[in-house]
């Protein structure tokens, strides 16, 4: 009876402190996503001297044929792009997995290097390769590359490993029953991919439709290095914002722009779990058997897309290294003296600091808030409404979300206005807005642990954060680690969320690469952009160490 009223004693605390931790998640999610969107879209309604006119701001941007034709040029940018990118990811997984192919460890780290890199270094490279002044500008035929041809070349370059990880994990679930049912059929190889390959991976394909859509089609770098007289909605609301001051229409757009991207959002989330629903315990792992012809042609193919990946880099980085494209080719480093054009190295040093901030406290916060929603036994409802709220984040463009951050936190009469136009609001916009995928991610691994490991603890007198700290923290260390880099990649590397946040003191390495092109410094921009990849790969390098170091430690019980 002792033991019992103690168990019972310790999980009525345990579910107390569960219950006020889920309100303060659900009150930070209030602060920093709620309100701020509230504040966009009353902002949308008022007119410059902030009295209430409705739709009349709505109307007015119908009536505007200009601003109104972005609108298409968005949807079709992000369409080709998708169609595009949709294709060549699915050959490239469908040769790392179900081939056997040579090398396919050194491909699949090749094709994800984009991920360290900001959208707007594919720009400024595709301007050396075919701008006005570039090295093969006459293989676009008299077309310009500033435009829809230089956006969506940029887009799929850019888009390509977020379809490639998609796609990779839906073509390795495949059950090689139904292709030992093919060769029992004598179904050629070509009919068998058609039949069996495709439809196997038709939600993997779905949701990367949907996925690539919404990042090409909410994306503010390309389009603003390489669109030229193309504009899209994002670099519109940039101008209506920065260039005119009209933050009603900015507003306006800005939900013009979130609109697509919710519902596009809402059928990925619907194609996610109809994709969970084909999984079953009876599956069998495919293992491809040689084919000479089939595993030559895609070897080839994937070294061409290796090769275009080096290519994209290499003229970036060559770019930044010449003194004057394309008259004096002698190579020099006055391209990193970023003090010439008023950027100095304090930006790069900010992005850094920025970046390991919303790292570290990005991943203390999603992954208790991960765990409430997960493992805490309490109030049922309250925790599905958090997980809801925790989903949302990722169909909010970066640029509509920071536009409404300037909307709430610059309201004087806001208690949180103190940290406008500081390191603090930059790094809480990151963390918001790439908190969705980090989320799933540490969901996911919490799931495998099972609730029984709650009720031990709590039946052994042990407190819930002992347990927490002994068993599910190391069990979960990997999807720990993988969150802190994903989100210090995707800190350095963004650029339309933080575009209307950062002061003086606080601007950014990629704000910076966007503001040198403007400037007309190609070449500092692409500098800057390559010290964004610089220091990806060394920070992915020192993470990839130490983790190997610390897993070795707790995870040996997984080769018991």
């Amino acid at each position: 009876m002792f033991s019992f009223k103690s168990k019972s004693r310790a999980a009525d605390k345990s579910d107390k402190i569960g219950r006020i931790l889920v309100f303060v998640y659900l009150a930070m999610f209030f602060c920093f996503l709620v309100l701020p969107l509230f504040a966009l879209m009353s902002k949308s309604m008022q007119n410059a001297e902030g009295v209430f006119v409705g739709l009349e701001n709505f109307a007015l941007y119908l009536k505007e044929p200009t601003l109104f034709k972005s609108f298409f040029h968005s949807l079709f940018v992000a369409f080709v792009s998708t169609i595009i990118v949709v294709c060549l990811g699915f050959l490239y997984a469908f040769a790392l997995q179900c081939t056997c192919i040579p090398f396919k460890g050194l491909f699949r780290v090749v094709s994800l290097i984009p991920l360290l890199s900001p959208s707007i270094l594919a720009a400024i490279a595709l301007v050396y390769w075919f701008g006005n002044q570039g090295v093969f500008k006459e293989m676009l035929l008299g077309h310009s590359i500033y435009g829809p041809i230089g956006i969506i070349m940029a887009s799929v370059y850019w888009t390509f490993p977020h379809a490639l990880m998609i796609l990779s994990t839906s073509l390795s679930l495949s059950d090689a029953r139904l292709y030992e049912a093919s060769d029992a059929l004598k179904a050629s190889k070509l009919r068998t991919f058609f039949t069996v390959t495709i439809p196997g991976a038709k939600y993997g394909i779905i949701s990367t439709t949907f996925v690539v859509f919404i990042l090409v089609f909410t994306d503010f770098g390309v389009p603003k290095v390489i669109g030229g007289n193309y504009n899209v909605l994002a670099t519109d609301i940039y101008r209506e914002v920065v260039g005119m001051q009209n933050f009603q229409m900015g507003a306006v757009i800005s939900i013009v722009l979130l609109i697509p991207a919710l519902l596009a959002f809402a059928l990925d989330q619907f194609s996610r779990k109809r994709q969970a629903s084909q999984l079953t315990s009876r599956a069998v792992v495919y293992v491809p058997k040689p084919h000479r012809l089939r595993d030559n042609l895609l070897l080839c193919y994937c070294l061409l897309i290796t090769a275009l990946v080096f290519l994209m880099l290499g003229m970036a980085q060559f770019g930044a290294l010449v003194k004057f494209w394309p008259y004096n080719l002698s190579l020099t480093l006055k391209h990193y003296n970023f003090e010439v054009a008023g950027l100095g190295w304090d930006s790069f040093f900010n992005s850094v600091r920025m970046s390991l901030y919303a790292a570290f406290f990005g991943t203390i916060i999603i992954f208790i808030g991960s765990y409430l929603i997960e493992k805490m036994r309490a109030d049922k409802s309250l925790r599905d409404i958090l997980q809801m709220i925790a989903l949302m984040p990722m169909a909010i463009p970066g640029i509509v979300l920071g536009l409404a951050y300037i909307f709430f936190f610059n309201m004087k009469d806001n208690p949180l206005n103190f940290i406008y136009a500081t390191m603090a609001i930059l790094v809480i916009n990151t963390v918001v807005h790439f908190y969705t995928v980090s989320h799933l991610s540490a969901i996911t691994a919490i799931k495998k642990l099972d609730n029984e490991f709650e009720s031990v603890s709590l039946s052994l007198k042990v407190p819930i954060y002992k347990m927490f700290f002994r068993v599910t923290l190391p069990v979960c260390l990997p999807t720990v680690f993988d969150i802190f880099i994903y989100l210090f990649c995707n800190a350095m590397t963004t650029v339309s969320g933080v575009i209307f946040l950062y002061s003086y003191d606080t601007t950014l390495a990629s704000v910076s690469s966007i503001h040198l092109d403007e400037q007309g410094d190609v070449a500092g921009a692409a500098a800057m952009a390559m010290l964004i990849v610089y220091i990806s790969f060394l920070v992915r390098g020192i993470h990839t160490i130490i983790s190997t170091f610390l897993l070795k430690r707790t995870q040996a019980w997984r080769n018991i």
